[in-house]
């Protein structure tokens, strides 16, 4: 094992999670209500910690079944963001991917450290924790851009 004298910064992965309509029109977008600190009872994107030896996609599927029991999307990379005190524990860069389900029946159910997993509205979103606002607007950009090929 490594020991460094220099700060290491954290990474994480969040899931933006769309649902569209019959015509590819995005309509709902999956959120999760936090059940831990920092912003426990805030709504966010479903998301976490990369294990050691996951690839960045694979602990993004990894999380979003977790947190809402949702499994076999496709995911595609939006980016990294870093903006420097987006997350009030540490250094932490996230890399965001996004992805889309068309099918009603799809029911998430709040699982790992998620209070609750729910489907939203896109024109009646709640205040989103972390810089979660910010990286919806980049995955809506990336829809409109790559939907339904990319």
């Amino acid at each position: 094992m490594y020991t460094y004298e220099y700060p290491r910064m954290l990474v994480t992965v969040d899931a933006v999670i769309f649902k569209v309509d019959i015509n590819y029109k995005p309509t709902h977008l999956l959120l999760i209500e936090r059940g831990n600190e920092p912003y426990k009872g805030h709504f966010a994107l479903p998301g976490g910690f990369p294990e050691i030896k996951e690839l960045l996609v694979d602990a993004a599927a990894r999380e979003l079944f977790e947190e809402t029991g949702i499994a076999g999307v496709e995911l595609k990379q939006i980016g990294a963001f870093d903006d420097i005190d987006r997350d009030p524990r540490d250094r932490n860069i996230a890399i965001a991917f996004w992805g889309v389900v068309n099918d009603d029946k799809i029911s998430p159910t709040a699982g790992d450290d998620a209070a609750k997993a729910q489907w939203f509205p896109l024109d009646n979103l709640p205040p989103l924790a972390f810089d979660h606002s910010k990286i919806v607007k980049a995955a809506r950009g990336c829809l409109k851009r790559g939907f339904p090929e990319q």
